[in-house]
């Protein structure tokens, strides 16, 4: 296909979730010819949680399918094409970045980076039924919802200790099961664990099998002492799981965007990445909160940023 004949576009958004749909609305009220490109679901991590409880404007929560419908529909009433496919690489190529996408070869001015980041999983039965009906992936999303309740958290390192300490917030009781026989946790927030003994429970040697539950609720946890070999059950409400962050971020291995230690992607203030034109937002970006309100906010961000971008790009 002739150069002439690639497809071009002022902005193409990766990944169609908080971030990314924000930044539409913003980028198509503005007249910015922008399309989006989802490989999952439209709404990204938020569409498949069940309630959303902290998200500003909704005192009484809202769905988060519900939500992620919104923001979609707003952003396509102004002219946002989103299309289901995925991106598989981009490269700097000076005034425009080139895209190859299962739509064929897309030519943008600009490319917001807004695919986000997975949870990582345990891959045991019962984690996939029960996910966001007893097994969750976000303290400070989910952990209201067990005041008063029996939690277990799954991890050892500083997320799930942090998270743990967020959730004694709530919960009455919480077991901490941690694969090896220590933490990988700092040295400064194993001490501040030592404060909350009353309601924190560590196990470690403990590995965590299976994630059993009836009519539809979660009722425990059976795992493994390696030490004995024998099997542990531990009886709960809920099931939190902090064993790291996998960013979404494998198409990027060969652009010449600077991502960091763990693959995410690295912005300055402006959510500017090490490419020029290159912007990310959202989940997918390092330092991000893991919020659908800070997503929304950085989308919005990168909206200006880029427009003010376009409009200092000067034309071929």
């Amino acid at each position: 296909m002739a150069e002439s004949q690639v497809e071009t576009h002022d902005l193409v958004i990766i990944g169609a979730g908080p971030a990314a749909l924000t930044a539409a609305i913003y980028t198509t009220r503005e007249d910015v010819d922008t399309i989006l490109f989802e490989k999952g679901v439209i709404g990204g991590l938020a569409a498949i949680t069940d309630w959303v409880d902290n998200y500003p404007g909704f005192p009484e929560g809202i769905a988060g399918l519900d939500l992620a419908e919104g923001l979609r529909k707003q952003a396509e009433r102004f002219g946002a094409d989103i299309r289901l496919g995925e991106v598989m690489s981009v490269t700097d190529e000076g005034e425009y970045k080139r895209l190859v996408t299962t739509d064929g070869d897309i030519l943008a001015k600009a490319v917001l980076i807004a695919t986000g980041s997975d949870y990582k999983k345990l891959g045991i039965p019962g984690e996939q039924e029960y996910y966001a009906r007893g097994v969750h992936y976000c303290a400070t999303c989910d952990g209201a919802f067990y005041r008063e309740k029996r939690l277990v958290v799954v991890g050892g390192g500083n997320s799930a200790i942090q998270e743990a300490i967020f959730l004694t917030r709530f919960a009455d009781k919480i077991d901490v099961l941690v694969r090896g026989d220590t933490m990988r946790a700092s040295e400064v927030l194993q001490h501040e664990l030592t404060k909350f003994a009353d309601k924190i429970t560590v196990h470690f040697n403990t590995t965590t099998d299976e994630i059993v539950g009836q009519d539809g609720k979660v009722t425990h946890v059976l795992g493994t002492d390696t030490t004995t070999g024998k099997q542990v059950q531990f009886d709960t409400d809920g099931v939190f799981v902090f064993i790291g962050l996998k960013p979404n971020t494998a198409f990027l291995q060969e652009s010449g965007v600077t991502l960091d230690e763990i693959g995410m992607v690295v912005t300055d203030g402006l959510l500017q990445t090490s490419v020029p034109g290159v912007f990310a937002a959202g989940d997918v970006r390092s330092g991000a909160t893991m919020q659908i309100a800070s997503a929304t906010g950085e989308g919005a961000t990168a909206a200006m940023t880029i427009r003010k971008y376009l409009e200092e790009t000067p034309e071929a």
